[in-house]
């Protein structure tokens, strides 16, 4: 069958699948289980209200726990099995391998570095095109080109970036724009990604590339939201430019700064894409996604891979349960 058709009948059964559930639960509820009728009406009526939001909310519910909740707790199982032994318990022995190999602290420290590097520069960079972008007559369409990243998936711009580091000898012609760069100044072409501690960064230029686009958005909208009543009484008070921005505008968007860099910092931990299509986690760039990626389908171990996923969830949990604290507080 034709993808465009088996694509035309998933949607006309799914929605039609959604509409039918909604229709005949409501129909059970309703005329079976709570009939509108009898010495009974009003009980029924306020018994079949009272489960009604529950008949909405089971199929996302279903899907959640499904999807998201029953792999969690597979993965913790899995993390105390051995599949050499027809994954048999083990105990806490997977976790003990993977804290003995030199691979996974090489991810840890690689991920710590993400983390100190790339909320904060994607972050900055983000604040300060917002700002400058709402000073300019052409500065939604400066906004358009810096955004325009964010369309783009990981895999996608990694291989972008890997062209543009690309390193060919000294007698052919560089395509790798760095490269032809340096040879057009009198250098010699470097091979960027394999310089230990160095390719990390480059690998995360990629990342804040991508990323400044989402946080000068979120951050253009809170400039945009600053009384202007501050501001007109801080020129009148004499402050210049910097002080405005700094001293006024910057603390009064610092929880939408907060929320962006808490954002940004989920995505750093689960980063694997970028380090998987240009460099594979060689040459000193593992990070815990694409350790647990290796573990998992290429050493076909799943005991320590399943560990090394628990680690990534226990690392996320804390700032994701802070980003829903912070937006519950926020909307009392």
């Amino acid at each position: 069958m034709h993808p465009a058709i088996q694509g035309v009948i998933t949607i006309v059964l799914g929605v039609g699948g959604c509409i039918g559930y909604f229709y005949f639960a409501n129909q059970l509820l309703d005329k079976v289980i709570f009939p509108a009728k009898g010495p009974n009406t009003g009980r029924n009526i306020n018994r079949a209200n009272q489960i009604r939001p529950w008949l909405f909310l089971f199929p996302a519910m279903f899907a959640l726990g499904l999807y998201l909740a029953y792999p969690v707790f597979e993965t913790l199982r899995l993390s105390f099995t051995d599949r050499s032994q027809g994954g048999a318990f083990v105990g806490f022995a997977n976790y003990s391998q993977m804290l003995d190999e030199p691979k996974f602290w090489e991810a840890i420290r690689n991920n710590m570095l993400w983390l100190i590097v790339v909320p904060a520069m994607s972050t900055a960079f983000g604040l300060l095109a917002a700002q400058l972008t709402d000073r300019i007559s052409w500065g939604n369409i400066a906004k358009s080109l810096i955004f325009m990243p964010m369309a783009i998936s990981f895999v996608g711009a990694g291989v972008i970036w890997k062209l543009v580091y690309e390193a060919r000898p000294e007698d052919v012609s560089q395509i790798g724009v760095l490269n032809a760069v340096l040879v057009g100044l009198g250098g010699e072409p470097q091979t960027w990604l394999t310089i230990p501690l160095w390719n990390n960064f480059f690998l995360m230029i990629v990342l804040i590339w991508i990323q400044t686009g989402f946080a000068m958005v979120i951050l253009s909208a809170a400039l945009r939201g600053i009384p202007e009543e501050t501001v007109e009484a801080a020129i009148i008070d004499g402050a210049n430019p910097f002080q405005i921005f700094f001293k006024i505008k910057v603390p009064q968007i610092m929880p939408t700064i907060v929320v962006v860099w808490t954002t940004i910092t989920l995505t750093v931990l689960k980063v694997f894409d970028i380090v998987f299509t240009m460099t594979n986690g060689q040459w000193e760039t593992q990070v815990l996604a694409n350790y647990m990626y290796d573990k998992l389908f290429r050493a076909n171990d799943w005991g320590v891979g399943s560990a090394a996923a628990i680690v990534i969830m226990l690392l996320v949990s804390p700032i994701l349960a802070w980003n829903v604290y912070n937006a519950r507080k926020e909307m009392r």
